[in-house]
């Protein structure tokens, strides 16, 4: 095109120098007229030809995007040849792209805290590119584009909550997606099928939006059928330890992902009073006066249930609260990711939730069986036994965040 477009500048110089000589004969002026009559002639075909070229690649360059609207509600041009993602702040999404190509060869960057649950966990195993990945871009909260711009990133994903990486990815020309964590409530199963909708109408040969909706909600009902008719003194008064270090002990209130997960097994979450948007911090006095029966800890801390039973971490007392007394202390799932976000386990997850805090009600349910059945059925992953028990028994360091 440019070639073209600088051969229409030179005959239009030719052209116009041409027409500043005004002493030549009669003879060679009607020479030069019909010269340039000819040239005109040749002139306006080269321009067309011009015109046709960049109307082509301009449909070709439009052909080669297509609009989305991401989660913020943007409206945004991404390419239809995706071959290099980029996550910024949305922690469980390298593993659902993974798990959703089933490879993570895509995967060129995401955050450190991704990057210490995919070196602790399955996800690395199955696809050890994964460990590839550049996390110097980010610190999980914000981006360095100088630094991202080095990846070549063809898109980036970020936080919905976060508009301010979005708009500096717009500065930079770089097509970027906002993804929602909280948009549905912190609905887990709503959640992920919403990632799934928006990633398959990016890639829609491999759309799974469909498979992975009607699993997710066939547990949900399996299990709201089964804990329905409980009464108030039969279900269990859960805690969940979001974040634990020596200094500081967060939980989730009602407005957090430990509240959904309670109701979806028809559980009692102790701290619902709560309201604080996200992890809210609380005292070991709060904790004592709700005294849960069962305490689950997640993988955004690095506690087992030993340190809770023989109080290693900090100055804390757990020994009266009544889970202790029971022995219910639970270590969450590290399947993918952290199993207390959405992402590609939360039906496994809720099956491990029912059963373990209701293991006669859901005795017949083998938490195993079921996790290899999902990812056959749904992604075409093919886990092996000892694999699928491994998402059981996760590594405290998996639980390696830092926090604000």
């Amino acid at each position: 095109m440019k070639k073209s477009l600088s051969f229409i500048y030179a005959m239009i110089f030719v052209l116009a120098a041409a027409g500043c000589g005004n002493t030549v004969s009669t003879s060679s002026q009607t020479e030069s007229s019909s010269s340039a009559a000819s040239k005109s002639s040749s002139s306006s075909e080269t321009e067309e030809t011009a015109s046709e070229e960049v109307s082509s690649a301009s449909e070709e360059t439009q052909s080669e995007y297509h609009t989305i609207v991401d989660h913020a509600g943007n409206e945004v041009e991404v390419p239809y040849d995706i071959e290099r993602i980029a996550v910024a702040d949305i922690y469980p999404l390298p593993s659902v792209l993974s798990v959703f190509f089933d490879s993570a060869e895509k995967i060129v960057g995401m955050a450190p805290a991704s990057m210490t649950a995919a070196q602790n966990s399955l996800l690395s195993e199955l696809y050890p590119e994964i460990l590839n990945a550049e996390t110097g871009f980010t610190d999980g909260t914000t981006i360095n584009v100088e630094e991202l711009i080095k990846l070549d990133p063809d898109v980036v994903f970020y936080g919905a909550s976060n508009p301010e990486i979005g708009e500096q990815l717009q500065n930079a020309g770089i097509p970027g997606v906002a993804i929602s964590v909280n948009k549905w409530e912190y609905n887990a199963i709503e959640t992920l099928d919403n990632w799934i909708s928006l990633i398959s109408e990016m890639f829609p040969e491999n759309d799974k939006t469909q498979l992975v909706s009607d699993y997710s909600n066939e547990v949900y009902d399996e299990i709201q059928q089964r804990v329905a008719d409980m009464t108030d003194e039969e279900r269990a008064r859960v805690f969940f330890l979001f974040q634990y270090t020596d200094t500081t002990i967060a939980t989730s209130g009602q407005n957090f992902f430990g509240q959904w997960w309670a109701d979806a097994i028809g559980a009692v979450n102790v701290a619902q009073e709560l309201t604080t948007d996200n992890a809210n911090q609380v005292s070991m006095e709060q904790i004592y006066g709700w005294n849960p029966d069962t305490i689950l800890i997640t993988n955004f801390n690095q506690a087992s249930p030993d340190d809770l039973f023989n109080n290693t971490i900090g100055s804390y007392d757990w020994s009266e609260i009544d889970a202790i007394k029971l022995g219910q202390v639970y270590k969450m799932p590290l399947g993918m990711y952290r199993s207390y976000t959405p992402g590609v386990d939360t039906p496994i997850t809720l099956y491990w939730l029912a059963k373990t805090v209701y293991p006669e009600l859901f005795e017949d349910i083998d938490v195993t069986e079921k996790t290899i059945d999902y990812y056959d059925t749904v992604f075409g992953v093919e886990l092996t036994e000892e694999q699928a028990e491994s998402i059981f028994t996760p590594v405290t360091a998996a639980g390696e965040v830092y926090f604000d």
